[in-house]
């Protein structure tokens, strides 16, 4: 249901004009404030990008800030790179161990300047990180809307090789892997003997894992749709989420899946040899989610209030985090997009096919270049709950030889009904959390403090989904609708409606071609733009 907005009374147009007028005027840098000197740091080595340079308070935008820096990093035209400009409020010589990170949105006197945090006597110290040098475009209208499933679709994800691959799993019994560019079934994968709730792709794209409510995880050729061998047993109750190992960690020709289920057990997987290598207990109720981290961690989430965290090498369970009050619903690391695509990127060009030590260094290459925070290999984590809360955690900070619990880097409070799905933006600046309160919200991911609430939706938010170069966000909801939202300008881009019953999921391929989406009509819909 496409929510239509009413035209504006002539109450609030002269509102909107007023705002418009007091925003301008906010907006307005004062003459005559004189020279400042900015030093640019690079957020993620921690480097200089050079002596400390003086420009015009009033020439001090954005956009003339990346193309200083551009400049003093010698690049041509056909080289220059989108920047984020931050400051940090709290340098690191503070004595604080708490960040509080500002980020530089329009122009140096708005944002630090004016508020008072430095004057212009002051050297301003930015940091910097690069943004997608590529764009991609919002999905506007419906390519294909494909029928096959004979009961609800419960999940949905692209192979992240390609965006021409889709995978549903539904309450048919069935999974299901469509071709997206002729909007056609490609294989009907059936082997499962109750409802498929889970579907992941192995980071190489070669393998489909599926979990169902038949408590078997089943593996399957992508190519062929065969089955390979029969179902993975073990668990005693249904399958809740799925986590291949990175592909940077794994040993040639030996990748492993962790499985987690209702049974309050995570099970880990040898893919080749079909066989349990570890089973990780000591949750006390469901386990709701779980993930693999790219430095030799897992993570579980659980209704049993708690997350763990497993170390891959010992399988020890290094600590127990106990902040929420309710059941913990899903977890998020700031690394899951390089995590999830492994060695594949946005100019497709994968490494030679022999060579698998080449396809592992790019993998690395890419899990480090996203995790590295001030020359520090860091991966953060996020956890959902029924509590309404989220909070925000840095596992790397945790110290194993303590017994102490654990504290978070943020608690992030706003929510007023249970928040059901949380997202890392792929550049690591954002987080997104949809909630059934009809809302997402926007935080910063680096100090967790609250930046908007995107409103639209009309019914409980299921999830939402990040594009390639974080510039745009796709939500589902129960209103029957997907809505993209634009970073930029925090509001409303596109609204999708076109299903007929409530959209439990939704993915945004990997290279940002297009946007796969399922519900209760029982139809798959690729949304082009």
């Amino acid at each position: 249901m496409a929510t239509i907005v009413p035209p504006p009374s002539k109450r609030q147009k002269i509102a909107a004009t007023e705002k418009a007028e007091r925003e301008a005027e906010e907006a307005r840098i004062p003459e005559g404030l004189g020279p400042i000197r900015i030093q640019f740091i690079d957020q993620g080595t921690g480097k200089s990008a050079g002596p400390a340079v003086a420009i015009d308070v009033q020439q001090a935008t954005v956009k003339n800030l990346e193309n200083l820096l551009n400049t003093l990093q010698a690049k041509d035209a056909s080289e220059r790179t989108p920047y984020r400009f931050f400051f940090n409020q709290r340098p690191p010589d503070s004595g604080s161990d708490e960040a509080s990170i500002l980020d530089v949105d329009r122009d140096i006197y708005t944002s630090i300047l004016k508020p008072g945090l430095k004057t212009t006597e002051d050297a301003i110290v930015l940091q910097y990180a690069p943004q997608a040098v590529f764009r991609v475009r919002p999905v506007s209208r419906c390519s294909a809307s494909i029928s096959g499933h004979g009961e609800s679709i419960l999940a949905a994800t692209f192979s992240p090789a390609t965006s021409s691959l889709l995978a549903t799993g539904g309450g048919d019994n069935t999974a299901r892997i469509w071709d997206c560019e002729t909007g056609t079934p490609k294989n009907t994968l059936k082997g499962h003997t109750s409802w498929v709730l889970v579907v992941s792709f192995s980071p190489d794209g070669k393998i489909l894992a599926t979990g169902s409510m038949d408590n078997t995880v089943r593996l399957w050729d992508v190519k062929t749709g065969e089955a390979l061998g029969g179902p993975l047993k073990g668990h005693t109750k249904w399958i809740t989420s799925i986590a291949w190992e990175p592909y940077h960690l794994q040993q040639h020709g030996k990748p492993r899946l962790a499985s987690a289920s209702k049974d309050a057990t995570v099970r880990i997987w040898d893919v080749p040899l079909r066989r349990v290598e570890e089973t990780l207990s000591g949750h006390k109720g469901s386990i709701t989610c779980v993930r693999w981290g790219g430095i030799h961690r897992i993570y579980t989430s659980s209704q049993d209030k708690t997350i763990k965290v497993w170390n891959t090498k010992s399988w020890n369970c290094l600590h127990t985090l106990t902040a929420h009050a309710h059941w913990v619903n899903h977890l998020a690391l700031s690394t899951d997009f390089v995590l999830r695509t492994g060695y594949h990127d946005h100019t497709k060009k994968v490494p030679e096919t022999a060579s698998t030590e080449a396809k592992v260094v790019a993998a690395r290459s890419r899990f480090e270049s996203a995790a590295r925070i001030d020359g520090v290999i860091t991966e953060r984590l996020l956890s959902a709950s029924d509590d309404n809360t989220i909070f925000l955690w840095q596992p790397s900070s945790f110290d194993p030889n303590s017994n102490s619990t654990p504290k978070p880097l943020a608690r992030l409070l706003g929510h007023q009904k249970q928040v059901n799905h949380v997202s890392f933006s792929p550049d690591g600046h954002y987080i997104a959390s949809a909630s059934f309160d009809n809302s997402v919200k926007l935080w910063n991911a680096i100090d967790g403090k609250f930046i908007t609430t995107l409103r639209g939706h009309v019914g409980a938010v299921y999830m939402c989904c990040w594009s390639a170069d974080s510039r745009l966000l796709v939500s589902a909801s129960k209103d029957t609708t997907l809505k993209v939202w634009d970073m930029r300008t925090q509001k409303l881009k596109e609204d999708l409606p076109g299903h007929k019953d409530e959209v439990f999921a939704v993915d945004w391929s990997a290279d940002g071609a297009a946007v796969g989406s399922g519900g209760k009509d029982k139809t798959v819909k690729i949304w082009k733009n």
